[in-house]
């Protein structure tokens, strides 16, 4: 069996190749190595390889800067995913497809379903439903919404905590999170074998993953600052403070709320994920570990 990872050397790029089971043979292609947005590009590269299952991690992520860079952002999270479709759909190949929480608006008080209403409230979370559409257009393509994700390295909510926490009393005296949005933290390494579960499972349609439980950005960080401490990673760290929205304004609306139902996912996987406090625990020990 043989998977196709383009996004390879991202959060969740990475995590894919680390839990490819044995048998699968990886071909891997970076930004670097491969613009999804070149169609012929994209369309070589799949014909040579012939993939089983292509997983499509790449993305335009920079929420903010979308705003005012939506045709770049759109290029990227619709035409890159168009391409790889039509690509996956010559060949036979899989598609695997991320996306996100942004494809809602957040006006739900109750877990967003599969197929409920989406109606995105930024330039990313519109680019993003419209990768959804022409992944979809395939009879066989996984859609994997997920939201919140971390992983041990690269640019994260985890990591920039981190380094804020540690920094000098006189340089940072605190850190003030914003305490009403809610939604749900991901842990990429377990986010990544459930994509793999999924894909060999033959899944296709929309799912949702992201670990157990909820959690507001404030009740985030400040579990990060306790298992830091906790766990030697941070011999002492800044106090974390709850703020609104409203003080902390962004170029991009998010979502208040993006808890995802997951009901349908963990009947395909046999069970509910760990709760992200599990998982953050588990990072943060690999961490003071050295790994």
């Amino acid at each position: 069996m043989k998977a196709l990872i383009v996004g390879a050397n991202g959060q969740v790029g990475r995590c894919l190749q680390a839990a490819a089971p044995t048998q699968a043979r990886l071909v891997c292609r970076g930004s670097d190595g491969l613009d999804i947005r070149d169609r012929a590009a994209v369309a070589a590269l799949v014909a040579e390889e012939r993939p089983d299952i292509l997983f499509n991690a790449a993305a335009y992520t920079a929420v903010d800067r979308a705003e005012g860079e939506e045709a770049l952002a759109l290029s990227v999270n619709g035409g890159g995913v168009a391409n790889l479709a039509e690509a996956a759909d010559r060949t036979g190949a899989r598609l695997v497809h991320i996306s996100t929480d942004f494809v809602f608006d957040g006006a739900s008080g109750t877990p967003y379903a599969p197929d409920a209403p989406t109606r995105p409230l930024c330039a990313y979370g519109r680019t993003k439903l419209a990768g959804e559409g022409h992944a979809l257009a395939l009879d066989t393509a996984l859609v994997v919404r997920t939201a919140w994700v971390y992983a041990p390295e690269g640019g994260n909510f985890v990591r920039t905590m981190l380094r804020l926490m540690a920094e000098r009393p006189e340089v940072r005296p605190e850190v003030r999170v914003v305490a009403d949005q809610i939604g749900t933290p991901t842990y990429a390494p377990a986010l990544a074998r459930a994509l793999w579960n999924l894909a060999l499972g033959e899944r296709r349609g929309v799912y949702h993953y992201t670990d157990s439980g909820v959690a507001s950005w404030y009740d985030f960080a400040v579990a990060i600052r306790e298992e830091a401490l906790a766990g030697g990673v941070l011999d002492g760290a800044a106090p974390v403070l709850p703020i609104p929205t409203s003080a902390f304004p962004t170029p991009a609306r998010r979502p208040p709320f993006s808890v995802l139902d997951k009901e349908a996912t963990w009947a395909a996987l046999g069970g509910p994920a760990p709760h992200w406090r599990e998982n953050l625990r588990l990072m943060l020990k690999g961490i003071a570990a050295g790994g």
